[in-house]
């Protein structure tokens, strides 16, 4: 090699090596952002998931800290019109779901497990879908053998009656409502079962 060859060659080499430093910053930053905010982190990959999945936070809200009881009205997948004020008394849980969101199908084996646990002690379970069809709906409620009922939610009327624990399209969400009909609780993303159990445990103790 000559002379003349060798500096071109270590100005290539100089230039490959600024634009890896360059990446391997830009990573760092965005590694950094992912770690304070998943939900945005996720949103602007653009994977084509279609949903945004929580990272499974867990939020209690003190019985002091709670609002009013939750203002619901729907109708179930089975025409049956549903007001959450008949639900005073009694231990509620929500779960906001739709069939092709994977987390929803990773999580519903423990729910229908903690409905056949807590049923007995008056604990209520709800799905509230968001978008399928009712024949989709019912499809999934077959393949996972889901033994509690879901609003048909594909208006968006309940979704808006709870933006405030439910962030648009962050599915799924659990709210564990108390015996008042407050929001004791909420997990952002894929339920895990031990965490929901003691929450639903909790909220039957007050």
């Amino acid at each position: 090699m000559t002379h003349s060859d060798a500096a071109p060659r270590r100005r290539t080499i100089g230039r490959l090596m600024r634009l890896a430093a360059a990446v391997l910053a830009a990573a760092v930053v965005l590694s950094g952002c992912a770690a304070q905010d998943p939900l945005a982190q996720q949103a602007a990959e653009g994977n084509n998931k279609n949903y945004i999945a929580g990272d499974g936070s867990v939020t209690e809200y003190a019985p002091a800290e709670r609002g009013e009881p939750v203002d619901i009205e729907g109708e179930l997948y089975s025409g049956q019109s549903v007001n959450s004020t008949d639900w005073q008394g009694q231990v509620t849980v929500l779960n906001f779901w739709y069939a092709a969101c994977a987390p929803c199908r990773e999580e519903a084996p423990d729910l229908v497990a903690l409905h056949e646990e807590f049923e007995p002690q008056g604990v209520q379970f709800y799905g509230v879908n968001i978008r399928d069809s009712k024949q989709n709906a019912e499809a999934f409620e077959r393949t996972f053998g889901i033994p509690y009922p879901s609003f048909n939610d594909s208006d968006g009327g309940v979704l808006l009656s709870m933006t405030s624990y439910v962030p648009p399209q962050a599915v799924p969400t659990t709210i564990v409502l108390d015996q008042q009909g407050r929001v004791a609780a909420r997990i952002l993303g894929l339920a895990d079962k031990g965490t929901l159990s003691a929450l639903i445990e909790t909220a039957l103790a007050e």
